[in-house]
């Protein structure tokens, strides 16, 4: 496949993407919705991620992998840990990726 035909393939996924996604933000963006409604949708981009994460990490490489033998596992939850702890989402980063790192070593 050539450069040019990936090029148009991006910027036509780019294209539907706002074509399918921009009017029902702008609807929505200039609405009064009721406030359970809004706080129901305030969850939603948390699900979404909760969903892409604990995916990573229970099942990494698409195997699931012991509590024992998963150093994802263990380098989610001191990651979770530090930034309960300190409220910083690069300590936390940073901290996850240094605990990785660690227990990938140890783990092997």
């Amino acid at each position: 496949m050539s450069a040019n035909a990936i090029w148009l393939v991006i910027a036509g996924m780019a294209i539907t993407n706002f074509v399918i996604r921009f009017p029902s933000l702008a609807v929505l963006s200039r609405a009064r919705l009721p406030e359970w409604l809004r706080r129901w949708l305030s969850f939603i981009p948390v699900s979404a991620m909760a969903t892409l994460v604990v995916a990573g990490v229970a099942r990494p490489d698409g195997a699931w992998l012991g509590p024992t033998e998963n150093p994802y596992l263990w380098a989610a939850l001191g990651t979770g840990l530090v930034y309960w702890r300190t409220r910083s989402f690069l300590g936390a980063t940073l901290g996850g990726v240094v605990m990785f790192l660690a227990l990938r070593a140890l783990l092997g």
